[in-house]
This record gives C-alpha cells, structure tokens and sequence, in this order.
C-alpha cells in the first residue's frame, strides 16, 4: 500500500496529535528519495545550498534560479514526503508582486508544495497576499541568516524580555496572517517552547531546544560530512566525512597499485561475442 502524502493539513494536524514533524534538507534527487525513503516529513531545499552545494560563506548569493533548479530535483525523488522551497534573498522582500512571482514559480516550475520566508512584522501583508492566493508559507522567525550582516552575525534571539515578546508577538502574527507553520531558528528554548504554546500551527526548531512541535536539521550536518563544522545544536548521527575520505583513498591506492579494476571489473572481447549472438537469438 502506497504511503500517505504528507500536506499542510497534515503537518497542520501533527500540533493536535502531538506527533513530532520530521524535517530535513534536501538539494538532490538521490537525497530525496533516501530521506523519503526513511520516513522524513518534509524534505526542505534551503538556501543552505548556498553554503554546503556552492562553497559559499552564507546563504545571501543564493538566486530564486537556484532554488527552482534543486526543488526540481528534489520533487522528483519522494512519494511521500512534503517538498518545500526556501525563499532566497531579495525574492520576497521588494514587494507583494515581486514575492508573489517568486513563490508562484517555486510552485509552478519548481514543483514545491510551500514555500519558506524569513522576516517579522514587516512581511505579514506579504504572506498574507501569498496564503490568500493559494500559496502556502512556513514563517521563519528568530535568527534569520539572510539578515546576518543587519543582526550582527549569528546571534542567538530572545535572550532580553523585548526580545522574547516580539518573538512570541511575531509568532502570532504570522498565524493570523495565514502561516501554515513556523521555523524557530536560533532561539532559547524556553522562549521558543513558550512560542509553540501560544499559536495553534507547529512549530518547527533549529537551535531552539526540545519544546517545538518538530525539528529540522542540514542532511550535510547530520551526516559529518565537514568534519571542521561542529556548533552546539548539531547532532552528528554519521561519521561521512572520515567513511567518504576512507573510501576514497583506498580506490586511489587501488589504481595506483593496478588493483582496480580487476577482471571482475572488466569486460573482454569474448564477452561481447557470446552477448552480441544472444541478442540476435
């Protein structure tokens, strides 16, 4: 029997049944389908591609043309897990129009099934416009690294009282203005449990403790595959840097010793006579 798709209304209806939402990254067709493969709810294609897919130092250089290209690998992969589109810098932040093109081609052309913005107060007219039109919106609140540069670098939020209830107040807000779902990035925990208690739509942690309704993590993170990359909130699940590196190494000692490729790695002209004359059978 084929798996249930997972949908808003779904993910909607985990903050109810207390059942955690399982998040990951995702940037390739293979990934996808081995995390949907594994039971991963939603598969999101962050402008984390900025970083770990193109070497860059943040996420800012990350166009709407990138996005589009990854979610369309992504979609092709799962049949179960719901694929949603990070929002880049710059394509949701000039005007209702301009975001609105954006998200609908996020959709349309790149096969998302929602898309993700950061912002506060300010966006509410915008996902407001978004979620009248049909498109869904994750709101991501707290630490937001398409504003690093403005934040002063990656400062973890709400630590002050002022702070902490313009999260909460944000949090609100977003659910008001129609928001399917919350990213709380970079948050304390007890504000970001406080958060999820006070809106009626889960919520979703990087760096904000235990008390959400699910967490997210990088698939490059969770796997070690940057062995020089270990911040607090990350759990390394896998060692691949090291099992990548390992493997590596012996299939360059095993050229550069003649070991590979072996005769059960190669083909010989017999080979290809005996299949040739049972093609033609």
């Amino acid at each position: 029997m084929p798996a249930k798709k997972i949908t808003t209304a779904c993910l909607r209806a985990r903050k109810n049944s207390g059942e955690r939402i399982i998040m990951l990254t995702a940037y390739d067709a293979t990934f996808a389908k081995l995390l949907d493969d594994s039971g991963v709810d939603v598969l999101l294609v962050g402008d984390s591609l900025g970083m770990v897919i193109q070497g860059h130092q943040n996420t800012i250089p990350v166009t709407v043309e990138d996005i589009i290209y990854h979610t369309k690998c992504v979609a092709r992969g799962p049949k179960r897990a719901h694929i949603m589109a990070d929002m880049p810098f710059m394509s949701y932040q000039a005007s209702i129009d301009h975001a609105m093109i954006n998200a609908g081609r996020c959709l349309k052309e790149g096969g998302a099934e929602s898309v993700k913005l950061e912002g506060g107060e300010e966006l509410l007219e915008t996902v407001s416009a978004l979620t009248s039109s049909g498109i869904p919106v994750c709101a991501h609140i707290g630490l937001r690294p398409q504003t690093i540069h403005q934040m002063g670098g990656y400062k973890i939020q709400g630590k002050t009282s002022y702070s902490a209830d313009k999260l909460i107040s944000e949090a609100k807000m977003f659910e008001e203005a129609g928001a399917f779902m919350l990213l709380l990035e970079g948050i304390v925990a007890e504000i970001a449990f406080e958060i999820t208690k006070s809106v009626n739509i889960p919520t979703v942690g990087i760096s904000s403790g235990s008390g959400c309704d699910g967490q997210v993590l990088v698939i490059y993170d969770l796997l070690g595959m940057d062995k020089d990359f270990n911040p607090r909130y990350v759990k390394k699940y896998a060692n691949l840097h090291e099992t990548i590196t390992g493997a590596v190494k012996n299939y360059i000692s095993d050229v550069k010793e003649g070991e590979f490729p072996s005769e059960e790695h190669s083909f010989h002209r017999e080979l290809q006579v005996i299949r040739s004359a049972k093609c033609n059978l």
